[in-house]
């Protein structure tokens, strides 16, 4: 249900990804045996809008446990840093790391609030700033967000953002075809559902979680206000999980059937912040 932003938001999210850490561990959502075993997490349009990251270092905002990050340094970047407010969260992802044998100076993950992150970061900035879906949800002001992000990218480096489409937020969860919520509300979204996407029958205790909706607008000005330049915004007709019931899933991504009109499901773009001899 809609509600103005609870004072306990901070504390009841982070207690909501602590408990969920053991149960995606252990999920065959995540699937950490045969990620270890060399499989790729990332999607294969993220690969293709970020290109080639060969000695380019990353931080990954939001990272979780650490399979996005993980796999840009599989891809060939010189460091990732990952950076999540799940404490339990971020001793996975350092685990994995050393069981794929790679230091803490090609892999680090640091345990913070992202709106903390250009303090509790260990570099000043990166060539890449990358954030993975599902993450914007969780975020109250996009606008410090942007601002964070931005504050956090090399001259010349970029932000890539890959998220689910604000679109989704508003359609009715059987069908996707009736709109029954309000896309421009800032109300917060109170959840009281207990399991995980990753398990929907777990038995979870700390079930209450705050998150908000972000229009495609507000993020994307967000960004320009903070100074980066949209190079594009790419609207992609496919999901990563079955937001809706009637979903199908074809070619590896959940989608509408295809006797049905297509709608955006998620979005990317990437946001470059200019070099210091450019105006």
């Amino acid at each position: 249900m809609y509600s103005p932003t609870p004072a306990d938001w901070h504390e009841a999210n982070r207690a909501h990804w602590d408990e969920r850490v053991p149960l995606h561990v252990a999920s065959d959502y995540y699937d950490l045996n045969t990620f270890r075993a060399g499989k790729d997490a990332l999607r294969d349009f993220e690969r293709a809008e970020v290109g080639d990251v060969t000695g380019r270092s990353l931080l990954h905002l939001q990272c979780h446990i650490g399979l996005d990050t993980l796999s840009w340094a599989r891809h060939g970047t010189s460091r990732v840093v990952g950076l999540d407010f799940s404490e339990p969260a971020v001793e996975v992802a350092r685990d994995l790391a050393g069981e794929l044998g790679l230091s803490a100076d090609r892999a680090a993950f640091v345990a913070a609030d992202v709106y903390d992150a250009r303090e509790a970061v260990p570099d000043s900035s990166y060539d890449i700033v990358y954030t993975g879906v599902g993450a914007l949800c969780w975020l109250p002001d996009i606008r410090r967000w942007a601002e964070t992000v931005a504050a956090l990218i090399a001259p010349g480096g970029f932000l890539y953002l890959a998220e689910f489409h604000p679109l989704t937020d508003v359609l009715d969860d059987e069908t996707g075809s009736r709109i029954i919520n309000d896309y421009f509300t800032r109300d917060a979204w109170i959840n009281e559902l207990s399991g995980t996407y990753a398990d929907l029958d777990a038995a979870t205790t700390h079930n209450r979680s705050v998150e908000w909706q972000h229009s495609l607008g507000e993020v994307v000005s967000a960004l320009a206000g903070a100074g980066l330049r949209i190079e594009f915004l790419h609207e992609h007709d496919v999901s990563l999980f079955r937001r809706f019931e009637s979903f199908e899933v074809r070619d590896g991504y959940y989608r509408f059937p295809a006797d049905r009109p297509r709608i955006p499901l998620m979005y990317s773009l990437k946001a470059r912040k200019g070099h210091p001899r450019e105006g």
